[in-house]
């Protein structure tokens, strides 16, 4: 009885992985559709991955948050067009977005840490609004070290330029969790 116990918890476990490791496929290839929809600007344009990255974050928590965006940047590494304008390679992580890339894995850390399973609208906002902050800070940094030299110029084109559309993609992230959330929670529409 035990080892048929044990067995079905083994069963039950690979089962639950391989829908994790489906969900964060579909968040890598979420974040990767996302760098499609853009707004040309140079150095660094208008996209919606950073919808996707507080999303998988909020999702899945913050391991597998972490993991979606780590996947997402291998993809791009070993040559599969995933990046902004289909483009792949070391380069896109060493040029003037490669702070925002590199940031991703951190801020759905974050925004998983701060928000997953929460009910607050509240906390929901301040952990997406903490990750968006590590975007924009590892960003800016990078952009300043190899595109403008300059910090000042670099907040200008790569932090303030972005905080309308950024608060704009914090709202429906928050908007997205709550209202699935509602769906899926005992009581809601999809329980009915």
């Amino acid at each position: 009885m035990f080892q048929t116990a044990t067995l079905q918890l083994r069963t039950l476990e690979r089962q639950a992985l391989g829908v994790q490791t489906l969900w964060i496929a579909a968040f890598a290839l979420a974040t990767a559709a996302g760098a499609q929809i853009r707004i040309p600007h140079q150095p660094v344009p208008y996209t919606f991955q950073t919808l996707f990255v507080l999303l998988s974050g909020a999702f899945l928590g913050k391991r597998n948050g972490a993991l979606s965006q780590v996947l997402y940047l291998s993809l791009g590494l070993i040559g599969l067009p995933v990046f902004t304008g289909f483009a792949f390679g070391p380069e896109r992580l060493l040029g003037p977005t490669g702070g925002y890339l590199l940031s991703f894995p951190v801020a759905a850390f974050v925004a998983g840490t701060i928000a997953k399973g929460s009910r607050s609208v509240l906390r929901t906002s301040a952990g997406m609004l903490v990750a968006m902050l590590v975007i924009f800070s590892l960003g800016t940094l990078q952009l300043s070290l190899v595109w403008t030299h300059d910090l000042g110029a670099a907040f200008a084109q790569g932090f303030l330029i972005f905080s309308w559309w950024d608060a704009l993609k914090i709202a429906a992230a928050v908007l997205i969790v709550h209202r699935t959330s509602r769906l899926l929670s005992p009581g809601g529409a999809m329980h009915a």
